[in-house]
């Protein structure tokens, strides 16, 4: 198995473990399979079985085998039977599935650590760089951003561990109370919080412009954590395959999506999933206020906004008016086109954006690979949270809820059940869930006492070059 960047005319294969390490691809592009590999009936068949027999983690560990052939299958059971544990993980599930309603479905992917989806590839990514960098007998420093739960993710499953340390931009004022204290809240001395002078994009910004540096992140032992990390993509796979086959008998029944998204990194790899032939019929995008990628899909103009045109919204993980993610699924529906891609990517989106209005691919998003969207404000979200705490006794986040209000949009307009995948647990979000029910929702044991922690973070300039050199000093 080799892997591409989307940017690269000459097609230059790359193995696993140096992709693992470096994140983005040195010509600015993403990396993805050199082709997918193919499930079929007989592998479907079997996948249950394992998910039977082994659980999550040993699902994790035959869908990662498809992926890598430069650690031994041995070790890669080791590494997902690590990463996926219980009490860990608070089920011993790991995902569990639950009936909403008639034709709607709970993925909950927030049984981790730190009560968000981004649990489920990041403790795998943590246990996959302690197994590289050992064997490599070498460093690396993981420079990230975070719109609010990628950055605890990451933390959570990188503090202490040898070899690694954790440098993270946040946007600064831009995050919950709660999700502040998961972050700034953390005194392990290989953990770094910084949070910068703007909104998500200017992090994912300055992230970029580090990582162009090709000396710098040389020299600096740079990584990357956030989702242009192929390693994230292919852990997140597992759980649509996992979600499929909870709700379905038989292996001809498809089931649909609906992803609340900002970054296009966790529906990213439902596209994934499904070219491997695992049997999705809708992949639906539910966005806030924040509606670039909605506005994509119903119209083909893919229009960046600025950071002051970003709304500040309700559910603030998905207040991002760039999608990094999205150039992977561009990539493809353009066949491949390596220099077309770059140019969308590398030039036009920092113009403003482009248009495949009048492209015939444009089309294809929607019939060939299933891509749907729609649009959720702050009075919507409010009200599904408010309908599914006193209807149906189901306390849910607000971008959980933007994602249920999607589904129910769409739900007419499929034949196949929709699975809703969670984002984040409701105590992450307590103003607005009090706005929408009147009570605050209830703190796990675990995270009791987490308010109370003393504060670490650096405040710096929205500045690349002041980063750096903040990097430099402090590893």
């Amino acid at each position: 198995m080799h892997f591409i960047s989307t940017r690269d005319v000459n097609k230059t294969p790359a193995r696993f473990t140096d992709i693992l390490l470096g994140g983005l691809a040195p010509d600015g592009g993403l990396y993805l399979p050199e082709s997918y590999p193919q499930l079929g009936d007989a592998d479907l068949t079997r996948l249950r079985g394992v998910l039977d027999k082994g659980g999550y983690p040993a699902l994790a560990a035959e869908v990662l085998k498809l992926f890598i052939d430069d650690i031994p299958a041995e070790d890669i059971e080791a590494i997902t039977a690590r990463a996926y544990t219980y009490p860990k993980f608070s089920s011993q599930e790991i995902v569990p599935v639950t009936k909403l309603e008639d034709g709607i479905y709970l993925g909950h992917l927030s049984e981790g650590p730190t009560a968000a989806f981004k649990d489920m590839a990041m403790q795998l990514l943590g246990e996959l760089f302690e197994y590289e960098l050992r064997r490599r007998g070498e460093t690396l420093n993981i420079l990230g951003a975070t719109s609010g739960d990628t950055g605890s993710s990451a933390e959570y499953a990188m503090r202490g561990r040898e070899g690694i340390s954790v440098f993270m931009l946040t946007p600064a004022g831009r995050m919950t109370p709660f999700q502040q204290a998961q972050m700034f809240g953390l005194s392990d001395p290989n953990i770094f919080n910084i949070a910068l002078d703007g909104v998500f994009d200017d992090c994912q910004d300055v992230v970029k412009a580090v990582s162009a540096d090709a000396e710098f992140k040389k020299n600096n032992r740079i990584g990357a954590v956030n989702s242009i990390n192929w390693a994230r993509l292919m852990a997140q796979v597992v759980y649509y395959i996992s979600s499929w086959i909870k709700v379905t008998e038989s292996n001809d029944q498809k089931v649909s999506f609906c992803v609340p998204t900002g970054n296009f990194g966790d529906i990213c790899a439902g596209h994934i999933a499904k070219q491997m032939g695992l049997p999705i019929d809708r992949l639906i995008v539910a966005t806030n206020e924040n509606d670039v990628l909605d506005e994509f899909f119903r119209t083909g103009d893919y229009r960046v906004r600025s950071s002051a045109d970003t709304f500040e919204t309700s559910s603030p993980s998905m207040d991002i008016s760039r999608a990094s993610n999205f150039e992977r699924f561009i990539f493809d529906l353009l066949g491949r086109d390596a220099a077309r891609t770059a140019d969308l990517f590398g030039t036009q989106v920092k113009q403003g954006g482009f248009s495949l209005a009048d492209d015939p691919a444009f089309g294809e998003a929607a019939a060939r690979y299933g891509f749907g969207s729609g649009k959720s404000t702050h009075a919507d979200r409010i009200a599904t949270i408010r309908d599914c705490d006193s209807r149906l006794g189901v306390l849910i986040d607000p971008h959980t809820a933007d994602g249920v209000k999607v589904a129910r949009d769409w739900a007419d307009k499929v034949d196949t059940p929709i699975v809703v995948l969670e984002t984040a647990l409701p105590v992450k979000f307590a103003d607005t869930i009090k706005e929408a029910t009147g009570h605050l929702p209830p703190v796990p044991e675990r995270f009791a006492g987490i308010m109370d922690a003393p504060r670490q973070v650096f405040d710096l300039p929205n500045d690349a070059e002041v980063v750096k050199a903040f990097i430099a000093q402090h590893i």
